[in-house]
């Protein structure tokens, strides 16, 4: 890792990130500047490691933070009272059936403000209908209360954004995600950044290296199938 203060400058052009391990300390993960969100460029991006992140009106930015949030599935904490309140709650759990709802609710959810501008919203919808972004969403009564969206990539799912209308709807979409997940043979769930509420659901850090580990041997997998949808019902 440099020391460096000043990212890396990319052009529009051909995809070309500098290495991950060039990325910045503070602001921890900042690697570059610039690029296009175009569907090439953001798959590129996750085979190595790095998100987008920006704030609209801010340059594109890309970062590859050290450690790596992380959660292998088979340590996902799924707490007694929230397994009863997924089975006797009313709600139903879905798969791929409003993407665009999951995101722009996701987006809407940040009283802090919110990283998923319009540009971030079509980017992703494109991803969606290429088959390789996917929702998770939580209904009651008919009525969208919780979910998640990310990108899966061979064997590793690349976690973007959460949302809950109602009491536990992230962690009732991130639970199923993980059952659905493990029946396909995932290895990992990437969460990017360090929050108390992922810890406590099992999620921990792991080095930078340790993650690209991770990405080179799972990601070129067609183990898991291949990009498509996941429309779905998802039952506990």
């Amino acid at each position: 890792m440099t020391d460096s203060l000043i990212p890396a400058w990319l052009g529009d052009g051909p995809v070309r990130f500098p290495d991950v391990e060039l990325s910045l300390r503070e602001p921890d993960g900042l690697l570059a500047v610039g690029g296009r969100l175009t569907p090439e460029w953001l798959l590129a991006a996750y085979q190595r490691g790095i998100f987008p992140w920006y704030s609209p009106g801010e340059p594109l930015l890309w970062w590859s933070p050290d450690p790596r949030m992380v959660l292998y599935p088979g340590e996902f904490r799924l707490r007694r009272s929230l397994a009863k309140r997924i089975r006797n709650g009313g709600f139903t759990i879905t798969l791929d059936h409003d993407f665009e709802a999951v995101i722009h609710a996701c987006a809407a959810s940040r009283s802090e403000g919110t990283w998923i501008g319009a540009e971030m919203i079509d980017a992703y919808q494109r991803l969606y209908r290429l088959g390789h972004a996917h929702s998770v969403e939580v209904w009651r009564h008919g009525e969208l209360v919780g979910g998640l969206y990310g990108v899966a990539l061979g064997r590793v799912f690349f976690g973007e954004s959460m949302f809950s209308r109602v009491s536990d709807g992230s962690k009732m979409a991130l639970a199923l995600l993980v059952g659905f997940l493990i029946e396909r043979g995932f290895s990992l769930i990437d969460c990017q950044m360090h929050t108390p509420h992922l810890e406590r659901l099992g999620a921990r850090l792991i080095p930078r290296r340790a993650f690209s580990e991770h990405l080179a041997r799972d990601c070129a997998t067609i183990d898991a199938g291949e990009p498509g949808s996941w429309r779905a019902i998802l039952t506990p």
